[in-house]
């Protein structure tokens, strides 16, 4: 029997079938072995020496494989076509070793770039040994980013509390954003016009035309650069007698876009699915492995992590033949098109994204695939097949109108389609469009000298606009322009931005969050060379000459490491390093004075009055600035400690409130001062100050502003009224006891006899009357407690979820609009708004929350019997092990270790994942 090594399960069935007997595939679940997220899992300082661990899933595919291989004559290692698919063939074989389960069987390597029978079966008669130089440049990779991750982040925790991670490739990414956000900050608004006029030729037939020349000289972008001069060249030009005179016809080719590679299949469908780059790379994994047809698992299309732009000879003869059955023989060239990567160290040995059959058209397999997998499989189909068709002809004609005396000139252009070839299938979209392009325009026959009747001539103005933000397709596809990261990377680089809240989305561009500000000024300010565009893309080159033998990966760590870690040579260990680089950063001050002078045009923008942005507002003495304390970043006053102003880091841009300081409303009946304030958590009124020293400090009476309140003018007697609350409405006429009126942690209420009534807003807290209270409390005590909730009712249904099909609902919750699918719940992704959310952002939050294990409803009651029963343990039990241990050190010395060392976990986790990326 022979042993087949896969990744995934579905994947492990679907060959099964195709090898029949004498054939066991089981699957490793992905990487079985990792880089543990600790101290030491790389030693710089001993040649790199990398200490895997393997992982909980990883020991259990183990077991299995390990299992199978006692009745087994040999071992296939089938995993993708890719350098991390070699990886985890490497990995899996090592850890067989540990175990010796292969010892005495023949071992080898396969790779297919499709799973189809033929692909599958032709692999297995041409196996090979595993790579090692693709092995070697995946931990060249591996050990790079474990190294930045787990020596910068240790540095950015102390000089940065509540800091987030830094990692190589994803810090570049995040730089890409934040420098984009920077120009946009930075720009000014220009003013420019354009003069437009219509004319009219003998037959009637409209010309659209744009000013071209004035005067005999060709007219620049701000040539007219106010209404003043616009309007008097329109003086000038309207009533002049104007013909034809020149025509221009050029003919034109357009060739059709290559097959996809993952990054353009991930731009594409961004741009045509509004499908995110992680929700493109599942979808396209499920279309890869297969689906079910006519009894028989298939795989729709080829391996989707490439950067090839190249087809089999038998898939481009099968799209040829389908190209003439669908469109003519005309729309086949006469000869094959061969495509080459234009992208900068591209590899070339995989195949471009295509369907492994182009006989199976989209409209034959929407009967066996859910609405998202088959728009992604027509994309992919569509541009595959277009690939191989005939060039559209185009005419592009140019035409210049002019009056007798070369007042000035008007152009008029337009493009004539003449035979669409591939654009009757395919045409690629756009990132951002150009308001000015006027191709498209049709236009009538004209001839040189003739009389033109002028319909209108008119200004328009126009103003600059700012670069637009990046977009998932254009981040991606600057990625790859820079050369940074490859196929397999995009979507877990652009991943780990939004979870670690560096970024987040508005209307599908990239902004960045202030986490995300202050991890990039840190960064660029000290580690500049690291996060540099070219010096990431010239690892990449490096990593590729690994894995095509040109270079030795361990010398390629060793030249990183010796200017990275500072040291003298490359035996740094990793912990010297952190060392070094955080003395030689300076003090936590000097960090942040350097942090806030590149941050500076963001956080202290410009004032529209001339005021100096970084005055304090509280003592107009101090200089604001950012602080670091141990919940993370805010900006305070440089006069701390006689002077306490703060605000939340986030108010920086435009929150006049927040900039203001403290407002003085008025004082209430004794003269004390009632303030409105801004908080870390929102707006709050505050009745005088703090009093005293130390623990006799007392704190002023304060009143958080309901949110319905937030952003309306507060008066004095609207804050008093709320810090009176919460306030006696009256005295139930029945019981004789009081009825209370405030404001709680779940919204306003009523309380009464210990029992409470929910009110609708803020503004009834404050107004309610005896009866209508009476009537609330009566209403609530109905009810009854314990009666179970009705049902919530969907405020949207997003769709079906792929998997299942059941409903991605959005339910109108307690606290707020959430996800539902199945017994699954999970929040609003960060940053979006539940009536526009998709269907892939949707699927995407419901899988993090049912990956964290949190969300499924009636998770706690299911874990309660097994709490009560720990509890219910026999006390004599107990006592009896008390007595019978022999005496102990005190567990109060031991706690301070325990403690430092759960407050480390987090930290060393978030480091793994962005080592990890």
């Amino acid at each position: 029997m022979k042993v087949v090594v896969v990744e995934s399960p579905a994947k492990a069935k679907t060959i099964e079938k195709y090898l029949g007997p004498g054939h066991r595939v089981l699957a490793s679940f992905g990487h079985v072995r990792d880089l543990p997220a600790k101290d030491g899992s790389v030693e710089p300082d001993k040649d790199f020496v990398m200490h895997y661990e393997m992982s909980g899933r990883g020991n259990d595919s183990m077991r299995a494989i390990a299992t199978a291989l006692k009745d087994a004559d040999s071992l296939i290692l089938a995993t993708d076509p890719d350098r991390e698919g070699e990886a985890i063939s490497w990995h899996v074989l090592e850890a067989l070793e540990a175990k010796k389960a292969v010892k005495g069987k023949s071992v080898s390597r396969v790779v297919f770039n499709e799973i189809t029978k033929t692909a599958v079966t032709d692999a297995m008669r041409n196996p090979r040994d595993i790579d090692m130089d693709l092995v070697n440049a995946q931990q060249a990779r591996r050990a790079l980013d474990y190294l930045v991750g787990f020596t910068l982040s240790p540095v950015m925790w102390r000089k940065l509390p509540a800091a987030k991670s830094a990692g190589r490739v994803q810090s570049v990414a995040l730089r890409l954003i934040c420098e984009r956000e920077t120009e946009i900050e930075a720009f000014r608004a220009r003013e420019y016009w354009t003069i437009s006029a219509e004319f009219l030729n003998a037959g009637g037939q409209k010309v659209s035309s744009r000013l071209f020349e004035l005067g005999g000289k060709k007219l620049d972008k701000f040539d007219l650069d106010n209404g003043e001069k616009a309007h008097a060249a329109v003086a000038r030009l309207k009533d002049l007698a104007y013909s034809v005179a020149d025509v221009s016809i050029k003919p034109a080719r357009r060739n059709p876009y290559p097959p996809f590679t993952t990054s353009t299949l991930q731009q594409e469908a961004a741009r045509k699915l509004g499908f995110s780059a992680q929700f493109t790379m599942q979808l396209a994994q499920r279309l890869y492995e297969g689906v079910d047809i006519g009894g028989e698992t298939t795989g729709l299309i080829t391996y989707m992590r490439t950067d090839g732009v190249s087809m089999a000879d038998e898939a481009i003869r099968s799209a040829r033949d389908v190209i003439a059955e669908d469109f003519g023989r005309e729309a086949v060239p006469q000869s094959w098109r061969v495509y080459k990567s234009k992208q900068k160290n591209a590899q070339e040995a995989h195949e471009a994204i295509r369907p492994t059959d182009f006989r199976r058209r989209p409209r034959a397999m929407s009967r066996y695939l859910d609405d998202a997998q088959l728009k992604l499989y027509d994309l992919i189909w569509t541009r595959a097949l277009a690939s191989q068709m005939e060039s559209a002809e185009l005419e592009r004609t140019t035409i210049d109108i002019r009056d007798g005396a070369n007042t000035g000139t008007f152009r008029a252009t337009g493009t004539v389609v003449l035979s669409p070839g591939f654009l009757k299938l395919y045409e690629e979209g756009v990132d951002d469009k150009s308001g000015d392009d006027e191709e498209g325009a049709r236009l009538p026959k004209l001839n040189i000298g003739d009389k033109l009747n002028t319909q209108d001539v008119k200004p328009d103005q126009h103003f600059t606009e700012p670069p637009p933000r990046f977009s998932e397709a254009s981040l991606v596809r600057k990625l790859e322009e820079l050369g940074i990261g490859r196929p397999s990377t995009y979507a877990a680089i652009l991943e780990v931005l939004r979870a670690r809240s560096y970024v987040k989305m508005e209307a599908k561009r990239f902004m960045p969050e202030d986490a995300g500000w202050l991890a990039f000024a840190f960064l660029v300010s000290f580690f500049d060379q690291y996060f540099a565009y070219d010096f990431t893309a010239n690892l990449e080159e490096k990593l590729d000459e690994i894995a095509e033998h040109k270079l030795d990966w361990k010398k390629v760590l060793e030249d990183f490491w010796r200017d990275f870690s500072q040291g003298s040579d490359d035996h740094t260990s990793v912990k010297d390093a952190i060392t070094r680089i955080d003395e030689k950063m300076g003090r936590r001050g000097e960090v942040l004075d350097a942090i806030n002078a590149m941050l500076e045009h963001h956080f202290f923008p410009a004032r529209e009055d001339g005021r100096n942005p970084r005055l304090c507002p509280a003592c107009n003495k101090g200089a604001l600035g950012i602080k670091a304390g141990r919940t993370g970043a805010f900006i305070g006053c440089s006069d701390y400690p006689e002077c306490r102003y703060t605000r939340p880091l986030s108010a920086g841009n435009g929150d006049e409130m927040a900039l203001s300081g403290p407002q003085e409303l008025g004082t209430d009946e004794n003269g004390v001062p009632v303030t409105l304030r801004q908080g870390p958590f929102g707006p709050y009124v505050q009745l005088g100050e703090a009093e005293g020293e130390g623990k006799a400090k007392t704190k002023p009476k304060r009143a958080s502003l309901p949110k319905a309140l937030q952003g309306e003018e507060i008066s004095l007697q609207l804050a008093l009224k709320l810090l009176a609350l919460p306030r006696v409405v009256g005295l139930h006429p029945e019981t004789q006891k009081e009825i209370l009126a405030g404001l709680g942690r779940f919204g306003p209420y009523l309380l009464h006899d210990g029992k409470y009534a929910k009110l609708k807003d803020a503004m009834e807290a404050l107004e309610i009357g005896i009866n209508h209270a009476v009537e609330k409390i009566a209403a609530a005590a109905a009810r009854g407690p314990g009666r179970k909730r009705p049902e919530p009712k969907p405020l949207r249904t997003i769709g079906a979820h792929p998997e299942d099909g059941e409903p991605v609902n959005v339910i109108d919750g307690r606290y707020g609009p959430y996800l539902k699918h199945g017994d699954t719940n999970a929040p609003i992704p960060r940053g979006e708004d539940h009536t526009t959310l998709s269907l892939e952002a949707a699927i995407a939050a419901i899988a993090a929350r049912a990956k964290s294990g949190k969300g499924k409803k009636g998770s706690a009651r299911k874990a309660a019997p097994k709490k009560a029963a720990a509890k219910a343990a026999p006390k004599a039990a107990a006592g009896e092990a008390k007595a019978a241990a022999p005496k102990k050190a005190s567990p109060k010395k031991a706690a301070p270790k325990k403690a430092a060392a759960k407050k480390a976990a987090p930290k060393k986790a978030a480091a793994k994942k962005d080592a990890a990326e």
